[in-house]
């Protein structure tokens, strides 16, 4: 049977739609090139925060803004879990500048944040914290599902880890937002091929994959098992250098056993579970400290530096890395 043009138009349409259903988009890019002469990065890492400043979350912002002074950061990194307990309801609330605008008011905290999503803030709405909108409101903020930070010697590649978990999507306590995510299985496949095309063609010294869920953790929520089997191999295989969490409410480093791979916790933004540590391989576990603080990397051509802050603004463990040698301090 012949096709009239009109038949043939909307066949057409429809074939291309179908046809570009599967295809993997690469991730959003931004450039944050480093500023200081010697081309040295400066980041300062938070997650598990937006509580209106209770917890201490008051009180590790202080400590931040004076550690962002003295290192004159670049900018910083939320691990997600933004704001407490059900995320934002629009991009309208209040508790957007409750948690974050009149906390992280140091000058040297407004710096450009890139934010990650936590399974908090999944229960919220999702478009709202992703909203251009809030940005508007602070200029500080960017928050997406998953992206690229490149910033020449080092890449950043944020992964959006809550879809990952499986009991979320089973458990009857709380509503999750899952607006864009549907069908899981599709959205879960396209990003880790994003992330291994991202990562398979990424030329810079360091790569450093952020989310927040933890892969490894000997704190309250353990190792999260669907990490382990799916984005893991693809961390390990790319030589990825590390990966940094929040999720498990602590500031802890744990190193592979498989390759050069450091798993680095900063969870400790507000709420803190004290004495919460399960039993881990002491080879492993280079630190764990069941208290709020926050997290600083310090990067350059040859060397990537970690140190761990408390409350108090005192130094609770250093560790840095070279492609050469390891070392721990």
């Amino acid at each position: 049977m012949a096709l009239n043009n009109k038949t043939t138009t909307i066949l057409l349409v429809v074939y291309t739609v179908v046809a570009t259903v599967n295809v993997v988009a690469e991730l959003q890019r931004f450039d944050h090139r480093p500023t200081k002469a010697d081309g040295s990065l400066d980041i300062l890492v938070v997650g598990d925060w937006g509580r209106r400043g209770l917890y201490n979350q008051s009180d590790v912002a202080f400590q931040m803004g004076k550690m962002g002074e003295k290192m004159n950061v670049d900018f910083i990194v939320s691990t997600g879990d933004n704001f407490y307990d059900d995320g934002l309801t629009d991009d309208n609330d209040p508790l957007f500048v409750e948690s974050f605008t009149k906390i992280y008011t140091a000058k040297s905290l407004q710096k450009q944040w890139y934010s990650v999503l936590g399974n908090h803030d999944y229960r919220g709405n999702v478009f709202a914290q992703l909203s251009p909108a809030l940005k508007q409101r602070d200029s500080k903020w960017l928050c997406l599902r998953s992206f690229i930070v490149n910033s020449g010697i080092v890449e950043f590649f944020f992964v959006d880890t809550t879809p990952f978990q499986d009991k979320y999507f089973t458990e009857e306590d709380h509503d999750y937002d899952w607006r864009g995510i549907l069908p899981r299985e599709e959205y879960l496949s396209n990003v880790l091929k994003e992330v291994e095309m991202a990562l398979e063609e990424s030329s810079a010294t360091w790569k450093i994959v952020i989310g927040h869920h933890t892969i490894f953790s000997a704190g309250h929520h353990g190792n999260t098992q669907e990490l382990v089997d799916q984005l893991l191999p693809i961390l390990e295989e790319k030589e990825v250098d590390l990966y940094i969490n929040g999720h498990d409410h602590c500031l802890q480093q744990i190193s592979s056993p498989n390759s050069q791979l450091q798993f680095l916790t900063s969870g400790g933004g507000s709420k803190a579970w004290r004495g919460d540590i399960n039993q881990w391989n002491p080879n492993e576990l280079k630190f764990y400290y069941d208290g709020q603080g926050f997290m600083t990397l310090r990067i350059t051509d040859d060397e990537i530096g970690v140190a761990f802050y408390d409350v108090f603004g005192e130094i609770l463990h250093e560790w840095s890395t070279s492609k050469y040698t390891l070392k721990d301090s």
